[in-house]
C-alpha cells in the first residue's frame, strides 16, 4: 500500500463520499460536450492532495460534515479550473501524461471549461450560505490570479530574488492549500486558533510542495519518469537558480542569465543543470523546505494533541517534501 493510501484510510469512507460528488458535479446532462471533457478531466486527476486536506484538516476539529465534502469539491474545482488555464497560458499539450484539455479541444473550449468549473465551484461555496467560506475562497481566487500575474511579469528575466520567488509561490500554489485548511476548520465549526493554526500550517505545506517540484525538476528525466528542466526552458528562475545566481560570480551570473534568456538546447540545459550544482543551489532549496516543514510540524503540534489524524497530516507534509516524482 502507497503512502497516499494509507493517508487515505484514515479518512475512509468520507474521501469515497467526496469523489462521487466530485464526479457528479464536474457535468451537465444538458452538454454532452462538458460532459466529454469531464470525463476526460476526471479520468487524469491527480493524487487529490488539496482535498485530503480538506477532509483531515475537518476530522481534526470537530468532524467532517456534508458542508466539508461540498467544500472540498468546491475547492477542488478551482484547481482543476486554475489547471486547464494554466495549460492555456503555457501551451502545454500534456497534463499527467495525457493530452491537455487544451490540446484536444482547443484553446477557447478550454478557457470556457475552466470559467465553467470556477462558476460551478462559486455557486457550491454560495449555497453553503457561509460568507467566512465564501470570503476565504474569493480571496484565495484573487492570490491564485496574483501570483500568475507575478510570475508572467518576471518570465523570461533572471533578475528575480528569492524573496520575489516566496510572494509568487505563496501566491500560486499555497494560498490554495491554505483555503483547504481554513475551510475545512470553518465548515467543521473550529476554534479560531485552531483556524489560524491550519491555515498557516497549509499554507506551509504549499510552499513546501512548490519547493520540492522545483527541486525535482532538476532531476534526471528517466528516474523522474517526465520531462525535466521545464522552467529553464520556460525562462522562469526558481530557488535552486536564483540562490546559485548570488552565489557565483559577475561573470557566470551573466553568462548564465544570458544563456537562459536566449533559449537553452540540451547542451544548455546541462550546463545550467552543472551550474547549481556547482553552487548548492538544490541544497539550499532542499534545506529551505526543511526548515519550512519544521516550523508547518510546529505549528499543528503547538495547538492540536497528538491523534492518528494529526499524524496523518504530518505524514502528508513528509510525503510532499520526500516524494520523487
Amino acid at each position: 500500500m502507497s503512502p497516499i493510501e494509507q493517508i487515505r484510510q484514515v479518512i475512509e469512507p468520507y474521501f469515497e463520499r467526496y469523489e462521487k460528488l466530485f464526479e457528479s458535479t464536474l457535468g451537465t446532462p444538458s452538454n454532452p460536450t462538458i460532459n466529454a471533457i469531464s470525463q476526460h478531466v476526471f479520468s487524469m486527476r491527480g493524487k487529490q492532495l488539496r482535498p485530503m486536506m480538506v477532509l483531515l484538516s475537518a476530522q481534526l476539529c470537530q468532524g467532517i460534515n456534508q458542508k466539508t465534502l461540498e467544500s472540498a469539491v468546491a475547492l477542488e474545482l478551482i484547481h482543476t479550473a486554475s489547471l486547464i488555464h494554466d495549460d492555456v497560458v503555457d501551451t502545454s499539450m500534456l497534463r499527467r501524461g495525457q493530452e491537455s484539455v487544451n490540446a484536444r479541444w482547443g484553446n477557447k473550449i478550454a478557457v470556457l471549461i475552466g470559467d465553467y468549473y470556477l462558476s460551478r465551484a462559486m455557486q457550491i461555496l454560495a449555497q453553503l450560505r457561509n460568507t467566512s467560506i465564501m470570503n476565504i475562497a474569493l480571496e484565495m481566487s484573487r492570490s491564485l490570479a496574483t501570483g500568475e500575474i507575478q510570475e508572467m511579469h518576471h518570465e523570461g528575466s533572471m533578475w528575480i530574488s528569492e524573496q520575489q520567488y516566496m510572494d509568487i509561490i505563496t501566491h500560486k500554489t499555497a494560498s490554495l492549500f491554505a483555503a483547504c485548511g481554513e475551510i475545512a476548520a470553518v465548515s467543521a465549526g473550529a476554534s479560531t486558533r485552531q483556524q489560524t493554526a491550519l491555515r498557516r500550517f497549509c499554507e506551509l505545506f504549499g510552499i513546501c510542495f512548490q519547493i520540492k517540484d522545483d527541486i525535482l525538476d532538476y532531476s534526471d528525466a528517466d528516474t523522474l519518469g517526465k520531462p525535466t528542466m521545464n522552467d529553464i526552458r520556460d525562462k522562469k528562475a526558481t530557488l535552486p537558480l536564483i540562490v546559485s545566481l548570488q552565489r557565483a560570480t559577475k561573470e557566470e551570473t551573466m553568462h548564465i542569465r544570458q544563456l537562459i534568456e536566449e533559449g537553452v538546447d540540451a547542451a544548455g540545459e546541462q550546463e545550467v543543470k552543472s551550474f547549481v550544482l556547482r553552487y548548492d543551489g538544490l541544497r539550499y532549496a532542499q534545506q529551505k523546505m526543511t526548515e519550512i516543514k519544521a516550523q508547518a510540524t510546529e505549528i499543528l503540534n503547538s495547538v492540536f494533541r497528538q491523534s492518528v489524524t494529526s499524524q496523518a497530516l504530518e505524514q502528508l507534509l513528509t510525503y510532499a517534501t520526500g516524494r520523487i516524482y
